[in-house]
């Protein structure tokens, strides 16, 4: 009784005991939909379906999207119903999309695409991640070589203008690259406007120490205006507490020698919050910032094996970038630049210029 194949042996009373012990592992369910396992795929016992819908989702770097409540019921008679929960299943359950890359292409296979970083070590693209973060280098308009010369040596004082220009560089660099990665510019423009306005001070802060920017007190409370303006003691001091925060921030990642490539990732994982207000597609922008998450996983435990806790090291870094209060920031570096503009407002109006927008008071091409 039962939906199995046919089978060519015939039972008998006396061997049918046996006979079900010695066909048992060929009736294990696959752990995703509870169909008929045809073994062990990518980590799991699953069937032909679900192993091939993992493979193609994996090789592919397929995002889906759940048009419920990312809780669809996954079986045999549902599992083609929502690819999102099915693929979130797939995970759920164990099976590793390493395992598909293993399958496809060995790690000792050279690859065209390369990708110098800042430690020296090249980037070699040999799965779909690679490929992603390879796409995410792409898209910086200003490589760190470029913030100028001054900005790499931390020692150097800066001068106000400099500090000014230079902050407006990494503010528009947040925005160009955020343009131009894969997906953002597919979201709605509304959904754009609302992740950049959410998440540029944190952005700010990792440009900021992927550039090694130096954060001297006095040159920074200068750029401000403190120094024009009568101010309490009290208020001062608790400035400078913002600015040592900042500092703090910046020196925690310079200290991790976080790479261009790590960077990138989490610059994508910080822009890809669910968190924003109003999004229209809540559950595609969570699933572009696991594609990140993962993207960043399988980087660093291919590049640097021997550091098996670096992972959750730099993760550990992103809720603390929230401390750096933006308004502080907006203060620090943009006061001076565009007076009372909200930032908000620049950071919209670069949206949706591109590179043709121009700032209020100076040009930083």
């Amino acid at each position: 009784s039962g939906g199995g194949p046919p089978n060519n042996t015939q039972s008998t009373p006396t061997n049918q005991t046996t006979q079900q012990s010695e066909k048992q592992p060929q009736h294990i369910e696959c752990v995703v939909c509870g169909d008929k396992s045809s073994g062990k795929h990518y980590g799991q016992f699953t069937c032909e379906g679900c192993k091939s819908f993992f493979k193609r989702s994996v090789r592919r770097n397929l995002t889906y999207t759940c048009r419920a409540n990312r809780n669809c019921p996954i079986d045999q008679h549902h599992r083609n119903q929502c690819q999102y929960c099915r693929l979130k299943k797939c995970l759920k359950v164990g099976m590793r999309r390493e395992a598909v890359q293993r399958g496809r292409m060995p790690p000792t296979q050279p690859h065209h695409g390369q990708f110098a970083l800042t430690n020296g070590d090249p980037l070699h693209c040999h799965s779909y991640l690679s490929g992603y973060i390879s796409l995410l280098l792409r898209a910086e308009p200003y490589p760190t070589s470029r913030y100028g010369s001054q900005c790499m040596q931390p020692n150097n004082i800066m001068g106000i203008e400099n500090i000014c220009e230079l902050a407006a560089r990494m503010l528009f660099s947040a925005v160009e690259w955020a343009r131009n990665i894969p997906f953002f510019p597919d979201l709605q423009i509304t959904d754009q406007v609302a992740l950049l306005r959410l998440t540029w001070s944190e952005l700010f802060v990792l440009n900021a120490a992927q550039c090694s920017m130096p954060l001297h007190v006095a040159p920074l409370l200068a750029a401000a205006g403190l120094h024009a303006s009568p101010m309490s003691a009290d208020r001062v001091v608790a400035f400078m507490d913002h600015i040592r925060i900042f500092q703090e921030q910046v020196e925690k990642l310079k200290a991790l020698h976080v790479d261009s490539a790590e960077y990138s990732c989490l610059k994508a994982i910080v822009l890809f919050t669910s968190d924003a207000c109003g999004l229209s597609d809540v559950a595609h922008v969570e699933s572009l910032q696991e594609k990140s998450q993962c993207a960043l996983e399988e980087y660093v435990r291919s590049q640097y094996p021997n550091q098996p806790t670096r992972f959750g090291k730099l993760l550990l870094r992103l809720p603390s970038l929230r401390t750096v209060s933006s308004s502080v920031i907006e203060q620090l570096f943009f006061v001076r630049l565009v007076g009372k503009t909200p930032i908000e407002t620049l950071i919209r109006d670069m949206l949706l210029s591109g590179s043709s927008f121009n700032w209020p008071y100076m040009s930083i091409q």
